[in-house]
């Protein structure tokens, strides 16, 4: 692909649990992915490709309100520690949207160049 395509900016989150000790309660924080193995954590930006997806039929009932998914498609140069337990930060103009990634990410070349994955956020 080439970096011309690569054309929007996305942070990758990856999910921190920590329990109180006192209480044995929860917390649970999104750190952005550090760059390397070993970094410090600090939020880093990849430029990726994004492409919404066909809408199909995917709205439902949720605590009664009527909600949708959207579902993105999203490609970035090879990383082999993205996993679907994870979620993406979507930059753009105004606010920044939080996608969930919900499939792959998979090497879509054979060649370890790029590697997608789907991600949806939920809308109301």
């Amino acid at each position: 692909m080439r970096a011309g395509a690569l054309d929007r900016e996305i942070s990758i989150m990856k999910k921190s649990t920590t329990v109180d000790p006192d209480y044995g309660t929860e917390t649970v924080t999104w750190e952005p992915l550090a760059p390397d193995a070993g970094s410090p954590t600090i939020g880093e930006r990849f430029r990726a490709n994004v492409q919404d997806v066909m809408p199909s039929r995917s709205e439902g009932v949720q605590q009664g309100l009527v909600t949708g998914r959207l579902q993105t498609r999203i490609r970035i140069r090879w990383r082999d520690d993205v996993t679907s337990a994870m979620r993406v930060l979507l930059h753009g103009d105004g606010a920044d949207e939080v996608f969930d990634i919900v499939a792959g990410p998979s090497d879509i070349d054979g060649r370890k160049s790029l590697i997608e994955f789907m991600a949806e956020r939920f809308t109301s």
